[in-house]
């Protein structure tokens, strides 16, 4: 009878124990709200412009980033004294720079369609994530990058590629200590690397304006340096409109 008492007060320490340290995708996503600045910021920012550096055979390549909630974005790159657009979205069409003509493209219909997605996905996706109709989910733990962390599977709405529905996921890790993700992980829909996972890093967390971002970055090797982010700046709609010389 003394053995069962025993066993029985170990079940019930080894509850409590888990119980104390247990997580929820829930709270580790509002853990990590909070430790970025909070909900109530990130809400009132309108956009966000990135200027940031990358390394192209030796050459050290500027990149201009931007995005806002009304849907536009563009990427900008200066090569060699020339600023190219590399991609742009105005709400509605979308446009890139072919390298071979330099002339610039429309995107398909197709394309233009998935980019539309991307607009409810502003200025985080995981912000009011219900509403958007996304679902997330807590795998586990794993350890990425010598760093323990929470494994989060983010449900998307379905892209559409080549002409069926494909179902968008993204595996996002957060560190364990700090809750801010470090990795994330997307299976690749087309192309050769078709069924492979993409992999992009992210890390040296900096304060800008009351709320935190992420200063380094690496997507497929690329590696990304952030210089500086601007919040809620004006830009010109002229940026957005695809140039027709």
């Amino acid at each position: 009878m003394k053995t069962l008492k025993n066993l029985l007060a170990a079940t019930v320490l080894l509850f409590t124990c888990f119980s104390a340290t247990a997580q929820t995708a829930d709270e580790i996503i509002n853990k990590y709200f909070e430790n970025i600045g909070g909900k109530d910021k990130l809400l009132k920012v309108n956009s966000f412009k990135m200027n940031m550096v990358t390394n192209y055979n030796g050459l050290e390549i500027p990149v201009e980033i931007f995005n806002d909630k009304a849907g536009k974005m563009y990427v900008k790159i200066n090569f060699q004294g020339k600023e190219i657009t590399q991609l742009a979205f105005d709400g509605k069409t979308g446009w890139s720079t072919n390298f071979m003509t330099m002339k610039a493209e429309k995107l398909d219909s197709e394309t233009t369609e998935n980019m539309l997605l991307q607009t409810k996905e502003f200025p985080d996706p995981f912000l009011n994530y219900k509403e958007k109709g996304f679902k997330v989910e807590l795998i586990g733990k794993e350890t990425k990058e010598g760093t323990e962390c929470f494994k989060i599977k983010l449900t998307k709405t379905p892209i559409t590629v080549a002409g069926k529905k494909e179902e968008n996921v993204i595996f996002y890790y957060f560190d364990t200590e700090n809750y801010v993700p470090i990795m994330t992980e997307s299976e690749i829909k087309e192309g050769p690397a078709k069924g492979q996972m993409s992999t992009s890093t992210m890390g040296d967390y900096q304060e800008v304006e009351g709320m935190y971002f992420p200063f380094t970055m690496n997507q497929g090797g690329q590696a990304m340096t952030v210089k500086t982010i601007t919040i809620n700046q004006p830009v010109d709609n002229k940026e957005f409109e695809m140039k027709t010389e």
